[in-house]
């Protein structure tokens, strides 16, 4: 018998996601005799305990006898219970400074650490992330900034909707100049977040080539390929091997669409030896037309050069000021507006919730349950009897400090 147990979210600002919803785990009950869920309490998910009860599904003080604790971001160092096995996003396995105490603790406990962000298959591609609702909510906040910036409309904040039909049906407000151009980059599950917000709004998408030469009376959007806002610095042909393998003889070519886009939608997985997709002196060109840039990826301080801070749900919009190459007035009318929150699936919980606990039971609960010949729960555990995996020996100089 596993016994799963859904831990109470400690980390602050609280986020009111679950791993797995109440009919997720009523689910899992009725259709995996060898498993039993237990859900500790909490006041601050946006499914209550009551909705679980309603379900049958225990609600419980105290999650010590449960095999496998399954949450969503860090757990409090003095939360961890001692020889457990946990899923959570540790946000340690690149090394991050501000985690690697809860590494340590990770180790000294003796806890077996499974990562959502490093479940893979085989072939090395994520099975199951919030990414698609970072696009989703990343991309509507993008034209609620841009509404705002130019006073055009005025949407209501995601976070402040019920779900995700109540935040769709603000996208009838929306009124754009007839003229407008909107570009994207990203093709993942972020990008494709953020497309199902744009085809929502039955806005034309267009080719770069289209885009770059022509002018329209409706509003229209292209979706870029790394090898649409990268060339070669010597004008030779891009290579997209070459460039995954050593991106050292590429440059951006990004600003050619920044001279006619009003506004941009940052969706791309950027890796740090890759050029930056615009520089601050690219911002500086006399040319430059993008007034708004919702930077979903939220790198900060590299490869879009107005994130120069994530911004939070509660104060989601600043200026970036590009003859300062400052912080400025979000409505100043020489900055850029720039949205990059860094953490905007928790502005939907509930729907980013179901979203993610299907994935689990599609990818993740049969593993866990023994059936793993993809060996998809070892490559994720970083850490196993005290001890760091030999797939993740390389932090043992993060550990070390």
């Amino acid at each position: 018998m596993l016994k799963l147990g859904i831990i109470r979210e400690g980390k602050t600002p609280p986020d009111k996601r679950v791993a797995l919803t109440p009919e997720q785990c009523r689910f899992i009950m009725d259709n995996y005799q060898d498993v039993e869920i237990a859900v500790q309490k909490s006041e601050i998910r946006k499914f209550k305990d009551e909705q679980y009860q309603a379900l049958g599904v225990p609600v419980v003080d105290s999650v010590q006898d449960c095999d496998v604790l399954i949450g969503v971001k860090e757990v409090p160092i003095n939360e961890l219970i001692s020889g457990k096995k946990y899923l959570f996003f540790s946000h340690t396995f690149k090394e991050q400074p501000y985690n690697r105490d809860l590494l340590r603790a990770i180790l000294e406990k003796n806890i077996q650490l499974i990562d959502w962000e490093v479940i893979t298959n085989e072939k090395g591609q994520r099975l199951i992330a919030f990414g698609r609702y970072a696009g989703i909510v990343g991309c509507y906040n993008g034209f609620l900034a841009y509404g705002l910036k130019h006073g055009l409309y005025s949407l209501k904040r995601a976070n402040s909707c019920e779900d995700r039909t109540e935040m769709e049906d603000q996208l009838q407000n929306i009124k754009l100049p007839s003229n407008f151009k909107l570009v994207l980059t990203g093709s993942g599950r972020v990008g494709g977040g953020a497309l199902e917000i744009i085809h929502k709004m039955g806005m034309k998408q267009v080719s770069p080539e289209e885009f770059l030469s022509n002018n329209y009376d409706h509003p229209v959007f292209t979706q870029l390929k790394v090898g649409d806002y990268n060339k070669r610095k010597d004008g030779a042909n891009f290579n997209k091997k070459e460039f995954f393998n050593d991106p050292k003889d590429y440059e951006s070519d990004f600003l050619k669409y920044a001279k006619v886009a009003d506004m941009y939608i940052a969706c791309h997985y950027w890796d740090s030896r890759a050029p930056f997709i615009f520089s601050r002196e690219d911002a500086k060109n006399n040319e430059w037309k993008i007034s708004v840039v919702a930077d979903v990826s939220c790198d900060i301080d590299c490869a879009v050069a107005s994130t120069i801070r994530p911004s939070t749900i509660a104060d989601p919009l600043y200026g970036y000021n590009p003859s300062t190459e400052k912080e400025d007035d979000f409505y100043a009318k020489n900055s850029i507006g720039v949205m990059a929150v860094d953490n905007l699936p928790c502005e939907l919980p509930k729907d980013a919730s179901v979203d993610f606990g299907e994935m689990f039971i599609e990818h993740v609960l049969n593993p866990l349950r023994g059936n793993d010949p993809q060996h998809i729960i070892d490559r994720a555990s970083q850490t196993k009897n005290g001890k760091l995996t030999s797939y993740f020996s390389y932090l043992q100089d993060y550990v070390n400090g």
